[in-house]
């Protein structure tokens, strides 16, 4: 597609293809590590924000979730946008987006100024993220997606891997501050590189679905809203029931539309009559959901519960959140030979394994070594559900789609994440809260268990999905 565009004023030198791949996989890898490094850093540092700002469990939950929400409502969008009027150039703005929004995190002087400056950081992930995937799937061959998809998932790993250590690092030696300005100029730098040396490409569809957009839009915003209110407001409560009910309705009113009204519509409903995308997508789904409800309450865990400084955490959690750095590209390239479903449902499995075995060793008294061992089979767990998950999603459809099918994977993550942080602070209160550490211990646990159960769930889906998932 591109390369007929592009022949016409100069057609690439065989030996140039591989210099240009390579550069495609660091600078959408480095995409990826920003908006994955964004959410576990600014974990480690809640803490200090509900010190600094004087922030209830509420504002704690929305420094996260406003990032997540608007990630999740806008991801469709955003991959829209990049088939529409180029995914380098969407790319690019998406970058720039994402700079703002840390810079104006970086100077907010409240919870509200931090979350709205949180907001715009999605709006620009949500750009950013979805086309990491769609460059990698346009570069490289079937044959060869899953070794670039597994150093991609790798580095998302290192981001994971670093967060914690670099939050509690800058927040402990600096201030909360320096985790947003870090981004500032890693932005800055990629900004020209991208625009360079990345090769320009579009979708399928000549036009915008633009009802589309907004149907999906509110829909989505409805169905996040609802988890994210939910422990304040209640699950009874008339904004949260109303929430939940405008969000199926406007995201039927999108199906009903995609299916028969839209002219070029933005989401295929044909792809979810393929086995391996739809699984896929429910995995990505609860895997997120599981992760970032763990992550919520581990991070704090280590530091309300038992006692570290925000440094000390950090370094203790990585021998759970190092596993995808060292594991996750040698299972994207092993995925390409044996193919996606053993990978999914056996890292969803590790994963609720060791959750659930940290969940049982919650308690007071507890020991850091006595968590190593669950912190680690979960890491590897989630190391081996990263790259196979992406790759089985983009390998689902026709080349042209991937930037639709990566947009919806990441949709359904950052809903995923949505809902398992809200459910977990949800029981955490039923059981526990932060008058001590002994009673934060006594929420944590069973919160973990249910971030267990997510991944147990998910374990179930991935064992449906097809043993290939290429078209």
């Amino acid at each position: 597609m591109t390369d007929t565009l592009s022949v016409s004023v100069r057609k690439p030198l065989p030996e140039q293809v591989p210099h240009r791949r390579g550069w495609t996989v660091v600078l959408a890898g480095l995409g990826a590590l920003l908006c994955s490094l964004d959410v576990v850093v600014v974990a480690t540092a809640l803490p200090a924000l509900r010190a600094d700002f004087g922030a209830s469990l509420s504002d704690l939950e929305w420094t996260i979730n406003a990032y997540n929400l608007v990630f999740a409502c806008l991801t469709l969008t955003g991959a829209a946008l990049g088939d529409r009027f180029g995914r380098r150039r969407m790319y690019v703005a998406g970058l720039a987006v994402f700079t703002l929004g840390s810079a104006a995190s970086a100077l907010a002087g409240g919870p509200g100024q931090l979350i709205g400056a949180r907001m715009v950081q999605g709006a620009g992930a949500a750009v950013l993220l979805p086309l990491t995937l769609t460059l990698i799937s346009e570069a490289f061959p079937a044959e060869k997606r899953g070794v670039a998809i597994g150093v991609w998932g790798g580095v998302t790993g290192l981001g994971v891997a670093a967060g914690p250590v670099l939050g509690g690092a800058v927040t402990e030696g600096l201030s909360w501050q320096w985790i947003f300005w870090l981004n500032v100029p890693i932005g800055l730098a990629m900004l020209p590189l991208a625009a360079t040396r990345l090769r320009e490409s579009h979708g399928t569809r000549p036009q915008l679905d633009l009802v589309g957009l907004v149907l999906a839009a509110f829909g989505v915003t409805g169905l996040a809203w609802a988890p994210v209110r939910a422990p304040q407001a209640g699950w009874g409560s008339a904004e949260v029931l109303t929430a939940l009910a405008a969000g199926i309705v406007f995201l039927g009113a999108f199906l009903l539309w995609e299916r028969g009204g839209a002219r070029y519509p933005m989401l295929p409903l044909a792809h979810f009559r393929n086995r391996g995308f739809s699984v896929a997508n429910a995995a990505a789904f609860l895997v997120f959901g599981s992760l970032l409800g763990a992550l919520f309450m581990i991070t704090q865990l280590f530091q309300t519960g038992l006692g570290y400084s925000p440094l000390q955490a950090g370094v203790r959690i990585l021998v759970w959140n190092a596993m995808p750095l060292l594991v996750a590209p040698v299972a994207g390239a092993l995925a390409d030979r044996f193919g996606t479903r053993p990978f999914m449902f056996g890292g969803l499995a590790l994963q609720a394994l060791g959750l659930a075995l940290l969940a049982r060793q919650v308690e007071p008294g507890v020991g850091y070594g006595q968590l190593v061992a669950p912190l680690i089979i979960a890491g590897i767990g989630i190391s081996m559900v990263f790259p196979s998950v992406a790759n089985a999603v983009t390998s689902a459809v026709p080349l042209g789609d991937a930037g639709v099918a990566a947009g919806v994977n990441n949709a359904l993550r950052e809903l995923g994440g949505v809902f398992g942080i809200a459910v977990a602070a949800l029981v955490f209160t039923q059981y526990g809260g932060y008058g001590s550490p002994a009673s934060f211990l006594d929420g944590c646990a069973p919160a973990l268990w249910v971030s267990a159960g997510a991944a147990g769930a998910g374990a179930l889906v991935a064992a449906f999905a097809p043993s290939r998932t290429r078209v």
